[in-house]
């Protein structure tokens, strides 16, 4: 059975990129067959895991991210194309462990690894994408780039360890700083660090930083709201997925602080009244209020701050294509 499901995916597909990616087609083909390679010793496990991982549906944002920054400091080479392969497969590897960590048995609508594996495997699985994801950005052969990357890193595990402390908590400061160690240091990550290659003044640094930081929480955001009203056949995870699992995410926030009074809601913040019932009623109520437009305000500040940030730069594709991203943020549906 795990056999069969694995060699499925083992086949390298054919990445279809989108509008704002045409500028670098060459580049992410580049980091496609990167990804895919095998080093020499690879288990035969652990090439079919990262194929099936690799070809599961994703649309490569964070090294496209890497590679329009790259053309906007002139630094399409070889060096670009390893920290964006190690971007990519640095998120690869987060999701290994946070499907086994949340239990997920679906991810876009597949089984997750540890679905069909042992924990074991499956942990040492994530642990071996995170070793090679180390190993493509050394070969960027910038100190400061690899600082970048394992402070990065750091920030993500810290990230997912407070969330595990702070389950059912209720404040945005809270949810701010998840969202940014969970999504948004890696969109930093991708965009700060050709910066640094690229020998980029302080200004043009720090606008990469804010440019990368804004569409990330923007990107969460709309990830957010999508776990309450994206169809869960697409998603491939029950509607209203966080909530069931004490993660308070932005819709929520936004309808409990307009609803405490109901009795339900009151019921939800009880510990002893939080019953099943009572969630699901929660995620019904959430996905049909205002609070959804709500948070996707919220989203689109962020974008537009995040917009404002790359009008320093001129006017070039690559930075028409940042900027497009930055809409897609938003119209999204997955």
């Amino acid at each position: 059975m795990l056999e069969t499901s694995i060699d499925t995916f083992s086949q390298n597909q054919k990445f279809s990129p989108t509008d704002w990616q045409r500028p670098i087609i060459q580049e992410l083909e580049s980091v496609e067959a990167r990804l895919h390679e095998v080093p020499e010793g690879q288990n035969e496990f652990l090439t079919a895991a990262s194929a099936r991982l690799l070809s599961s549906g994703g649309k490569r944002i964070r090294p496209t991210l890497n590679l329009l920054a790259a053309g906007l400091f002139d630094t399409l080479d070889q060096h670009a194309i390893s920290i964006a392969a190690a971007v990519e497969m640095l998120h690869t590897a987060t999701l290994v462990h946070d499907d086994l960590i949340d239990r997920s048995l679906l991810r876009r609508g597949v089984s997750t690894l540890n679905a069909d594996t042992s924990t074991d495997i499956t942990v040492l699985t994530g642990d071996y994408l995170f070793a090679r994801s180390a190993n493509m950005v050394a070969e960027a052969d910038n100190v400061r780039v690899m600082q970048l990357f394992s402070k990065t890193l750091m920030t993500i595990l810290n990230g997912e360890i407070n969330q595990r402390f702070s389950k059912w908590q209720i404040d945005r400061p809270t949810y701010y700083d998840r969202i940014y160690a969970k999504t948004a240091a890696m969109f930093v990550l991708a965009t700060q660090s050709v910066a640094v290659i690229g020998k980029a003044d302080q200004a043009d640094q720090g606008a990469m930083i804010e440019y990368g930081r804004n569409i990330g929480m923007a990107f969460q955001i709309m990830d957010d709201v999508l776990d309450f009203t994206g169809d869960q056949a697409r998603i491939g995870k029950p509607v209203g997925s966080d909530l069931r699992q004490g993660i308070i995410t932005l819709p929520a926030i936004y309808y409990i602080e307009t609803n405490a009074d109901e009795p339900f809601v009151q019921d939800f913040l009880n510990y002893n009244q939080r019953t099943d019932d009572i969630i699901q009623r929660m995620v019904e109520e959430i996905s049909e209020s205002d609070a959804i437009q709500e948070a996707v305000s919220e989203a689109r500040r962020f974008v537009l701050n995040g917009q404002r940030s790359l009008e320093s730069f001129p006017s070039t594709k690559y930075s028409r294509s940042l900027f497009r991203l930055t809409e897609y943020i938003i119209e999204r549906d997955l």
